[in-house]
């Protein structure tokens, strides 16, 4: 069984990776396996355990980063985020094409761990849409709005570190380019 991918889904916050996975996880065709990672932010409004993030406490999140569990781990606004290496190890060697959703800071750390990963970076029309849709969440005081937006800024300039660059002015649009994406990148494994 051949292991499979290993895909960076990345962006700054706000750009809309989420919508954009929605539209595309559930195609067989790519036989994906979406990586949860973990946090120690407190769960937004419908968020659930274990589907959208693994919830947990600073002293464990920590205590993950010791021990080397973590593929990537980044901290930003008070709060950790991170990807659980044991199971990304156990999905791939299942044959799963491995999805991680991640912001770039993450992104960047994985990279340079897997330089094999499928890396795509997605982009908003303009800073000026992002920031409409950060403010639409409206579930974040101004002082977290404009770190992320700062954060946003900087991050941009990350885009030369990826693969690909997709822009999310048509999230369905969005989703069917990555598609296109991944599916070309397994039959080139296969091809190999």
């Amino acid at each position: 069984m051949k292991r499979g991918l290993l895909i960076i889904l990345s962006g700054p916050s706000g750009v809309g990776k989420g919508t954009i996975r929605k539209y595309f996880e559930k195609d067989d065709r790519l036989n994906l396996a979406y990586s949860t990672s973990m946090t120690t932010r407190s769960p937004r409004q419908g968020e659930k355990d274990g589907v959208d993030y693994f919830f947990t406490t600073k002293e464990k999140f920590e205590e993950a980063i010791k021990n080397g569990e973590l593929l990537e781990y980044a901290e930003f606004v008070g709060n950790y985020y991170g990807t659980p290496l044991n199971e990304v190890e156990r999905l791939r060697n299942e044959g799963k094409n491995v999805l991680l959703e991640i912001e770039v800071q993450g992104a960047t750390q994985v990279q340079k761990r897997c330089p094999d990963a499928l890396s795509i970076f997605i982009i908003p029309p303009s800073m000026d849409e992002l920031e409409r849709r950060i403010r639409g969440r409206r579930s974040e005081p101004e002082e977290i709005i404009q770190q992320r937006l700062a954060k946003a800024s900087h991050e941009m300039k990350m885009i030369p570190n990826y693969k690909y660059i997709v822009c999310n002015d048509d999230p369905k649009l969005a989703a069917e380019l990555i598609k296109t994406i991944i599916l070309r990148h397994m039959e080139l494994e296969e091809n190999k």
